[in-house]
């Protein structure tokens, strides 16, 4: 790829993270807030999925910095995948915990009109920016940001589980649902942060 074709692809996966950045932050706060009044385990756990993706993209746009020397270039993206991947790693854990804890304790959260809203809403925008990053990672060839990319995968991912859990708690009083959900995504969400972990990923380096 042409140096100044490459440089603007930089420049268009610069301004995508800064895009998840701004996105993640507000959906950060509502989910936290939401999550606390409404006594939602799945809500809270959803922010802070949203402030480890800021991490996440904060990564990204380092190693996207990084781009225009090939020896830094090749140094980013290495220790971008690593944080990408302790990333992903605790995440895991926190939906693991948090799954577990909602079950033994069996307390049913109160309706979060504002935390259907904002899942709902995540539903709409992290495929449209899956999608945008993913072409921004091919073009490069960078496994780092392929990953980031497959970690708002997840985002949208968690965000269907969590919008289910609070509909159906909030149609049929089924408190269950969102932690059992949140179990099988589980292995998914380790699985993403070993390869980023181990460079296993799509797109070479």
């Amino acid at each position: 790829m042409e140096a100044t074709t490459r440089a603007a692809v930089a420049r268009r996966g610069r301004l995508l993270q800064y895009l998840t950045v701004l996105w993640n932050s507000a959906e950060c706060i509502v989910a936290l807030a939401a999550g606390f009044l409404a006594g939602s385990i799945a809500l809270v756990g959803f922010g802070f999925d949203s402030a480890i993706e800021v991490t996440s993209s904060l990564a990204a746009l380092w190693r996207l910095r990084s781009d225009a020397v090939e020896r830094d270039r090749e140094r980013a993206e290495g220790r971008t995948l690593r944080i990408i991947g302790v990333c992903f790693m605790l995440l895991a854990g926190y939906v693991l915990y948090d799954a577990i804890r909602t079950l033994l304790t069996r307390e049913p959260p109160s309706v979060s009109t504002a935390g259907i809203i904002i899942t709902g809403l995540s539903l709409i925008v992290m495929p449209i920016l899956v999608g945008a990053k993913r072409r921004v990672a091919a073009s490069l060839q960078s496994s780092a940001l392929e990953a980031e990319t497959r970690q708002t995968r997840v985002c949208a991912y968690l965000s269907g589980i969590v919008l289910g859990g609070l509909a159906l708690n909030a149609a049929f009083g089924w408190w269950w649902a969102d932690p059992v959900a949140g179990l099988a995504m589980t292995p998914l969400i380790a699985w993403e942060g070993w390869q980023a972990l181990t460079g296993q990923t799509c797109c070479d380096t």
